[in-house]
């Protein structure tokens, strides 16, 4: 009986003695079937939304999986990029490490063979100053080498190539202005004699100068003589084979 009569009331056709809180109880009876059929398409979009979102979340779950496979192959790409690269780091490492080791072998070995060749490669050095006798052999002394000098012949020791430099001053005193003093480098063996270099010197204090290769052979003796009576200053004479390396003292 009470809510027929806020209905009346509200529609203005019976009006009992209400208080405002009845009205506004009446009001909203009358008001709230309005609101709700006002409401009710959006109510209606709402439940359509709702009832799609499961459709629509697949469609965002492919899509973050279509976007999760690309990056997840891009690191797996970058995995295997740093993997190669160290490889090749460590590969490229080992290669300059056995090159490393290769040339320190090398380098000792070629290293032990030139010391112990060194001792059998036959050679000398002489230095003189003093008098030479017109026809006689200088009197030749080794200051330092292996290859022996007997009555101031040079004794080569073995067949091969040597490398001859020879220098110093000639003074003389006793020749005429016409003539001119011999200075000779013999080789004398055990069939003949012959001379390998001369050098006419004209003029007293005359510098000589010779540089060159010979092939000697054996028990060959070279000696170095002057045909007149002179005295030679400062003369450096130097022998060395050259070829073969090695030579049986």
């Amino acid at each position: 009986m009470p809510r027929l009569g806020l209905s009346l009331a509200a529609r203005g056709d019976f009006a009992p003695n209400y208080g405002p809180l009845d009205r506004i109880i009446a009001w909203l009876e009358v008001l709230a079937p309005a609101v709700l059929l006002a409401l009710s398409p959006a109510a209606a979009g709402s439940l359509a939304e709702m009832e799609g979102q499961p459709d629509v979340e697949p469609r965002n779950e492919d899509q973050m999986d279509c976007k999760s496979e690309p990056a997840e192959d891009e690191w797996k790409s970058w995995q295997r990029g740093q993997a190669r690269n160290t490889l090749h780091l460590v590969s490229a490492t080992a290669q300059w490490i056995l090159l490393l080791a290769c040339l320190i072998y090398l380098g000792i070995d070629s290293l032990q063979p030139s010391k112990f060749q060194s001792d059998k490669i036959p050679w000398t050095h002489i230095r003189y100053t003093g008098e030479s006798i017109k026809g006689v052999a200088v009197n030749l002394t080794a200051e330092v080498g292996s290859i022996q000098i007997r009555n101031g012949s040079i004794v080569i020791p073995c067949d091969g190539l040597y490398l001859l430099s020879l220098k110093g001053n000639i003074h003389f005193s006793d020749l005429d202005e016409e003539d001119s003093l011999k200075l000779t480098l013999w080789k004398t063996d055990k069939m003949s004699s012959e001379a390998l270099w001369e050098a006419a010197v004209q003029d007293s204090g005359t510098a000589v100068h010779l540089t060159t290769v010979l092939y000697l052979f054996i028990q060959d003796n070279i000696t170095l003589c002057t045909s007149s009576n002179a005295t030679i200053e400062d003369l450096s004479f130097s022998l060395v084979l050259v070829g073969p390396f090695t030579c049986p003292l």
